[in-house]
C-alpha cells in the first residue's frame, strides 16, 4: 500500500463496508480481520440483546476508519 489515503486503503475500507474484516484481509493483516470479523458478526449475531449489536457497530466502524488510515510503514 502507498499509504494514508491511497487507492488500497480506499478500497480496503469499501471492502469493510460489506463485511468486516475484509478490507484488513486485503491489506495483508490476517489476524485484525480475523478479530474484527469475530467480534462485528458476533454481535450482530445477538441484536436481539441490543448492548452486543451497539459494540458490533461501534466495532464495525473501527474496522472501516482502520483500514482506511492503515500504513504499512512502522
Amino acid at each position: 500500500m502507498a499509504g494514508q489515503g491511497s487507492g488500497g486503503n480506499v478500497i480496503a475500507a469499501i471492502c469493510n463496508v460489506f463485511f468486516p474484516g475484509l478490507g484488513q484481509l486485503v491489506q495483508g493483516r490476517l489476524l485484525a480481520a480475523i478479530i474484527f470479523a469475530i467480534i462485528t458478526v458476533g454481535g450482530y449475531a445477538l441484536w436481539f440483546l441490543v448492548v452486543p449489536a451497539v459494540i458490533a457497530a461501534v466495532v464495525h466502524l473501527w474496522a472501516i476508519i482502520d483500514a482506511a488510515k492503515y500504513s504499512s510503514r512502522g
